[in-house]
């Protein structure tokens, strides 16, 4: 089954008439995008978009053979003339299947949001979802088998493909392309690299894509480290890197500090902005849960494990730390570096970045920004993909 892509963007296009915003101001030439619509084996349209049979010569196709019209926005007509030729636009009703002559089934599937989402089965048994701007599949099966590609609002809602592959729907071999992309979307080369994160890619307007090419797939990396300053916006960044899988174990090494209301607002605001699917585990015994099998593991924060791991060796007094206390440091650092490099698992993990700063006045000051300089070094290097957050931009280091 061959799908060419009219146009990857939101109903409004990027960029946004009119709007002066960075994305908007830096989507130029092949980073333009006009409203999403796509042509299916030259022979079934899902949406119907301005300019869409100019976009299919300029893809070197025709609406000419077009058989089906099928609409999944949430408005119950065309929002532009149907040029001649076309068959009339329709909706399938939520549940629904509708039967081509060429072979093609379309069944619609219901969604949590206005609008209609259309599952595609080609004549050779090839299955590709398609989900309009905003929506997640509603009312999923437990199980269900992988689709082929899947074409989504990655970005607005990352939950989507959160809930497909907890059913099964995403695989590891599931092409997973976004569209619907607006003026919310990161400007430049920050795009590409958040879609990675979430197993997904873009492509450009006028692509034309085979169902079912596994070589495309992006590589999600097994190991992630997230370093950053204060308030710089790290643990947003991991956060958003496992935003589209089920059952993340989010690992909290700060403990509850009873009585701190400030930390305990600190811990508040953290939770609310997690996905209700996500578990919370509160312990700095992390390599047990490295060395098990399971969901991915958000790991917030290396800092606050190493305080504690300090604490336990008593490294902050200088008798202790020259009679054992540094030897027995560095076998937990190495204890815990080794269970990253042979966990199955995959890890984010977060981490301060304290040795750019004032030089600490105390010396038990230096000494954790020195390990804590030593630890971040030691994970990184386990580490697949490791990034820097600068004022809410993550910034690649490796992968």
């Amino acid at each position: 089954m061959e799908l060419t892509l009219l146009g990857t963007g939101a109903p409004e296009g990027l960029p946004r008439p009119g709007c002066p915003c960075a994305a908007c101001a830096t989507a130029l030439g092949s980073a333009a995008r006009a409203a999403t619509a796509l042509l299916v084996d030259g022979v079934l349209l899902l949406d119907l978009t301005p300019g869409a049979a100019f976009a299919a010569a300029r893809s070197g196709h025709s609406l000419g053979g077009v058989r089906q019209v099928l609409l999944s926005h949430p408005h119950d007509g065309p929002s532009v003339e149907v040029p001649a030729g076309l068959p009339q636009p329709g909706r399938v009703p939520d549940g629904r299947e509708l039967a081509l002559l060429t072979g093609h089934r379309v069944r619609a599937v219901a969604m949590d949001h206005p609008g209609t989402g259309y599952e595609v089965v080609g004549p050779d048994g090839e299955r590709l979802l398609y989900l309009p701007p905003g929506g997640a599949p509603a009312g999923l099966p437990e199980e269900q088998p992988a689709y082929e590609m899947v074409l989504a609002d990655v970005v607005g809602r990352p939950d989507a493909l959160a809930r497909l592959r907890a059913t099964g729907a995403i695989g590891p071999t599931t092409d997973v392309v976004a569209v619907h992309l607006g003026h919310e979307v990161p400007p430049g080369a920050e795009l590409p690299r958040r879609l990675a994160a979430a197993g997904a890619r873009a492509v450009p307007d006028g692509a034309t894509l085979v169902v079912g090419a596994y070589e495309d797939v992006p590589d999600v990396p097994r190991r992630t480290l997230v370093l950053g300053g204060a308030r710089s916006g790290k643990s947003v960044e991991a956060e958003r890197r496992l935003e589209a899988f089920p059952e993340v174990l989010y690992v909290a090494t700060g403990g509850t500090r009873n009585g701190d209301s400030e930390w305990a607002d600190r811990v508040s605001a953290h939770r609310e902005r997690r996905p209700g699917s996500w578990s919370t585990a509160e312990t700095c015994d992390l390599v047990p849960l490295l060395a098990k099998s399971g969901p991915p593991l958000l790991i917030d924060c290396l800092s606050l494990w190493l305080t504690y791991a300090m604490d336990e060796v008593n490294a902050w007094d200088d008798d202790e730390w020259a009679g054992g206390g540094e030897r027995a440091l560095r076998k937990r650092v190495a204890e815990l570096t080794d269970a990253v490099r042979a966990t199955r698992r995959t890890v984010v993990a977060v981490s301060n970045e304290v040795g750019s700063g004032i030089v600490p006045a105390t010396a038990s000051g230096r000494r954790y920004r020195d390990e804590l300089g030593r630890l971040n070094a030691a994970f990184a290097s386990e580490c697949e993909h490791v990034l820097m957050v600068v004022a809410g931009q993550a910034l690649t280091l490796r992968g």
